[in-house]
C-alpha cells in the first residue's frame, strides 16, 4: 500500500529502518570476525551494542505512536551489506580493513539521512517524543561515522603500503615469457 500523506509515510519510513537495523544486527558479527585490525574490531563490536539499543529505541517509537513494531524490507541496506559480503569474499588485510570501513561509512550515512527525515517528519507531525528518541539514534550513527573516519586515517595508509609493497614485489618477478607462465593470487 502507498502512503497517501506524510504521517503514512513516516510510517512506513519507520518500518524500512527497523528493518535496517534489524540487517545490521546480523552483518556486524561478521564484520568484526573480518576486521584484521583490533581497532576495527572493537568498533564492530560496540556498535553492535549501540544497533542493539536502537532497535528497542525503534520499539519505542512504535509504542509511543500506537503500533506494532515491524519491519519492511529494506532494500537499500541490503545492497549496502552486500557489497560489504563481497570485499569480506575478495580481500584481505588491510586493504579488506579499508573496505569494510568505507562500507560501513556507506551504512552510517544511510542511517544518517534515514534518522535525520524521520526526526524531522516527527516533529512535523507532533510526535515529540518519537523526536527525541530518532535524534538520539541520529546523534550515535553521526558519532560511529567519526569513529569510523579515525580509524579509516590510520588503516588506509596502511593498505596503501601493502599495495606498494605489492606493486613492488611483481615488479621484482622475473617475466613471465622469460621463466614460464606463473600466476599470484589475490
Amino acid at each position: 500500500m502507498a502512503a497517501e500523506n506524510l504521517q503514512e509515510l513516516f510510517v512506513e519510513e519507520l518500518r524500512d529502518v527497523y528493518d535496517a537495523e534489524k540487517q545490521l544486527t546480523k552483518a556486524l558479527p561478521k564484520m568484526a570476525k573480518a576486521a584484521g585490525s583490533e581497532g576495527l574490531r572493537a568498533a564492530f563490536e560496540e556498535h553492535l551494542d549501540i544497533t542493539r539499543m536502537q532497535v528497542n529505541r525503534l520499539e519505542e517509537v512504535f509504542k509511543s505512536l500506537g503500533l506494532a513494531a515491524r519491519g519492511k524490507t529494506c532494500d537499500g541496506m541490503k545492497g549496502l551489506l552486500e557489497e560489504g559480503k563481497s570485499h569480506m569474499e575478495e580481500l584481505d588485510g588491510s586493504t579488506l580493513d579499508a573496505a569494510l570501513i568505507g562500507a560501513a561509512q556507506r551504512v552510517e550515512h544511510y542511517e544518517i539521512a534515514a534518522y535525520g527525515t524521520l526526526a524531522t517528519w516527527a516533529e512535523l507531525l507532533g510526535h515529540q517524543d518519537a523526536k527525541d528518541l530518532l535524534g538520539q539514534t541520529l546523534e550515535e550513527e553521526k558519532e560511529a561515522d567519526e569513529k569510523l573516519t579515525g580509524l579509516a586515517e590510520m588503516i588506509n595508509p596502511e593498505a596503501e603500503e601493502d599495495a606498494e609493497g605489492e606493486e613492488n614485489a611483481v615488479l621484482s618477478m622475473p617475466s613471465s615469457r622469460s621463466k614460464g607462465s606463473r600466476s599470484k593470487k589475490r
